[in-house]
């Protein structure tokens, strides 16, 4: 009718199933994509009644010429950015800053709040963007602008809360023996990836050998005519290298399986692309390795399939079943004791302790758990927490006293500090888990999957991320998430129906890179002319004499600053691109 205009980015998955409902309602249609099926959805059902029967993954602006409304509509986890701002008068939105700064009234003042924010998180939490004028739509948000003289501000509505889901399955968990949840999870997984498997352009998957990306190459092979191409990134450095366990899953596969081993040099070469690549301060070093699986992964393919998700909503990370045993040992012990202790711990060297813990890892690690002195210094970070959510906000956090090390800064309100948007959720855990889903996983992990595919023109598709998977996963009662100090039960059940379980059964590892001996090597001039006294007090940001003295430390060996340090060379490469 030409009443509603649309801009997309992303897919919708279910579009097919759609576009049928929608043609034996009389609509006809002129091509075979998923954009022109949502446009006659809107004007059947009308937006507030389509988004919700959406499933994928979208960034949405919807004019609607009639009414002179813009409706922005962002997915219900995140995994596509969507930003807006207004800027002399006009609203300016995209999927990128970069696409905002091209504007001829763009203004770019930075946020301090928002910056001390990335100094603990790694960061920047939606809605907050680095710029002062500038937010993110917040996932399973409908954003509506009409006349900005009347009303500049947005009509804010919600079609998908986390915290309602997540209350909602807590208060009514699924019923029935474990066999009969483990089935109906693998239905459901199966089901999604079939509709996920749907592209008109070569398709593969990202393979690491862990557990997540493990399943999800198992459900696509189990349901293809033809081998899966899987891609994986090796390094020549042992404890960053799972090209070897992703080998083993693939051979066990029969996929169509590529692996390329990295150089160092290689690696270090993505850095100077990282400013441009995240468009705001991003500093999850696995940012790099990321970058570089996406450009193997797109020399052969347009669409990859990646396990992200798995750890937020099936109990995959260590602070899932290790939290609430931590917390009832520290309780336990006067807080002077436990300061002291966390005194004696930082008083050795991460190295030092890696070398006196070498004899006891052997054994750690044969119970699928890894020591390390960088661990052991994070636990000294929180020794003296005086509760659980103390607690979480401490082992999440990179710099402890963000604010003072920001000039002029008061940190924002986030899901973090704002317990009054918290779910009623049962125990420690579980609420740790909906805190990752609503931060860690939006902000972080999907930021640096979509920058680093989006970069090379690669779309990443992450079938636990479903709505339908999320749902259910929140009714699943706690011992099918994290059982006998493991996490991810039902996931490993469901693998090991297709790979033996010696294929997966080992410590998590990260997917990282050696930052901190580059910062004593390869990497030290670079980060030494960002992190110059001078140049830190002519910008105005930072503390310059804390800076300092944590980059000596880091030089010297005494202390490993690599993730604050990481922290601060990203906002300077980033400021001075």
């Amino acid at each position: 009718s030409g009443r509603f205009w649309t801009v997309f980015n992303g897919e919708i998955y279910n579009f097919l199933e759609l576009r049928d409902e929608l043609a034996s309602a009389g609509a006809t249609f002129r091509g075979h994509s998923d954009t022109e099926v949502v446009l006659a959805a809107i004007e059947h059902w009308g937006l507030e009644a389509t988004v919700p029967k959406l499933a994928g993954m979208f960034a949405l602006a919807v004019w609607d010429r009639r009414d002179r409304e813009l409706h922005l509509v962002r997915d219900r986890l995140g995994e596509k950015p969507l930003y807006y701002g207004w800027m002399s008068g006009t609203l300016l939105f995209g999927s990128e800053l970069k696409a905002l700064r091209a504007h001829p009234s763009w203004q770019g003042d930075i946020d301090r709040g928002a910056l001390a924010l990335f100094l603990r998180h790694n960061y920047v939490p939606a809605p907050y963007s680095i710029y002062r004028n500038v937010r993110k739509v917040l996932p399973g948000t409908i954003l509506t602008f009409r006349d900005p003289q009347a009303a500049p501000a947005p009509r804010v509505r919600t079609y998908w809360s986390a915290a309602k889901v997540a209350a909602e399955g807590a208060a009514r968990p699924l019923e029935g023996d474990d066999a009969i949840l483990l089935d109906r999870v693998h239905s459901q997984l199966r089901s999604t990836i079939q509709q996920e498997m749907i592209a008109d352009v070569p398709l593969g998957a990202f393979l690491s050998g862990g557990i997540d990306s493990s399943l999800i190459v198992a459900l696509m092979q189990e349901q293809s005519n033809r081998p899966v191409r899987t891609f994986t990134i090796g390094f020549h450095v042992k404890e960053f290298n799972e090209a070897i366990h992703a080998r083993e899953v693939a051979q066990h596969l029969g996929t169509d399986h590529t692996e390329l081993y990295v150089t160092p040099e290689e690696t270090m070469a993505v850095i100077p692309k990282l400013p441009t690549l995240y468009d705001e301060p991003f500093a999850d070093s696995s940012q790099i390795p990321t970058f570089l699986v996406a450009q193997l992964a797109r020399r052969d393919v347009t669409v990859a399939l990646s396990g992200d998700g798995g750890d937020e909503l099936f109990g995959g990370y260590h602070r899932y079943f290790l939290g609430e045993t931590l917390w009832s040992k520290l309780r336990r012990v006067p807080a002077p004791v436990r300061r002291g202790v966390a005194r004696g711990i930082r008083a050795v060297s991460p190295a030092r302790w890696d070398s006196m813990l070498t004899p006891a890892g052997r054994v750690l690690r044969r119970q699928r758990f890894s020591v390390t002195g960088d661990r052991l210094h994070k636990l000294a970070g929180v020794l003296a927490v005086d509760s659980r959510e103390s607690l979480y906000r401490d082992l999440v956090s990179h710099w402890e006293e963000p604010g003072d090390m920001t000039l002029g800064a008061n940190e924002h309100p986030t899901h973090l500090t704002d317990s009054a948007g918290w779910p009623a959720l049962p125990d420690f855990t579980s609420r740790m888990m909906w805190l990752d889903l609503v931060s860690y996983l939006p902000d972080d992990i999907l930021v640096k999957v979509d920058r680093a595919t989006m970069g090379v023109s690669l779309e990443s598709r992450a079938p636990f991320l479903d709505h339908r998977v999320a749902e259910l996963a929140w009714q699943l009662p706690m011992r099918m998430k994290v059982r006998n100090g493991t996490g991810k039960w039902t996931l490993r059940q469901i693998l090991a129906r297709y790979v033996p379980t010696q294929m997966f059964e080992r410590p998590k590892m990260g997917f990282g890179v050696p930052i901190d001996r580059w910062l004593r090597g390869p990497l030290r001039d670079w980060a030494g002319d960002l992190l110059r006294p001078d140049t830190l007090r002519a910008d105005g940001f930072f503390d310059e004499a804390e800076i300092t003295r944590k980059w000596q430390e880091h030089q010297d060996g005494r202390r490993n600053w690599q993730y604050l340090l990481w922290d601060i060379l990203m906002f300077q490469a980033w400021l001075h691109a």
